[in-house]
């Protein structure tokens, strides 16, 4: 909660609840995905939650807004105009800096998965689920060890290590140079 105190950190949240409204009413897929993908950074530096909460948030909206067969589902307008009217509410308490009920706005998305049923409710909360371990792995991706991770996103290590296996995130090498005679022909051509 103490980065939202910060105010260049509140106005990005804002900028980013607001861009995922108009996301939103346009279906936006990709536009959510670039907003959720901007939360990250700030989540590996502070690990705070108020951060992971909307990069899972946001990044499930737009998982769940690109399957556009579950409009047709006689719930989605209910699950849409409940999520809708959340974001409206996170973005006036922000505004107003009242943090405790911005928390709660952006719990109750989630819990906006509740008031659907049938198949629609189980695919939401499996993208919710699975948007959790996508975040974990850009997190550890930014150098976070996959302890603290996986307890900042609420998810097992296992879960998180079998995705970093999945996506080949753990092979990635960080410390990719040159040979010293290459950077030394590099170095004498600068000179030549």
């Amino acid at each position: 909660m103490v980065v939202l105190e910060k105010e260049d950190e509140r106005k990005n949240i804002l900028l980013i609840l607001r861009n995922t409204r108009k996301a939103l009413k346009t279906e936006d897929a990709l536009l959510l995905r670039d907003m959720s993908n901007r939360t990250i950074h700030g989540a590996s530096i502070y690990k705070d939650p108020a951060s992971v909460v909307i990069a899972v948030t946001v990044y499930a909206l737009g998982k769940i807004i690109e399957r556009r067969d579950y409009k047709q589902h006689k719930d989605w307008q209910i699950f849409l105009s409940r999520v809708s009217k959340d974001i409206n509410e996170a973005i006036g308490h922000l505004e107003k800096k009242k943090i405790k009920e911005f928390h709660n706005d952006m719990q109750n998305i989630r819990k906006a998965v509740n008031a659907i049923s049938g198949h629609l409710k189980l695919y939401i909360k499996d993208v919710f689920r699975m948007a959790q371990i996508n975040k974990a792995s850009r997190i550890y991706e930014h150098g976070i060890s996959r302890t603290e991770t996986a307890r900042l996103l609420g998810i097992t290590q296992f879960e998180l290590a079998e995705y970093i296996g999945k996506t080949g995130i753990a092979d990635v090498s960080l410390s990719l140079t040159k040979s010293i005679k290459e950077r030394i022909k590099f170095a004498r051509g600068l000179f030549e």
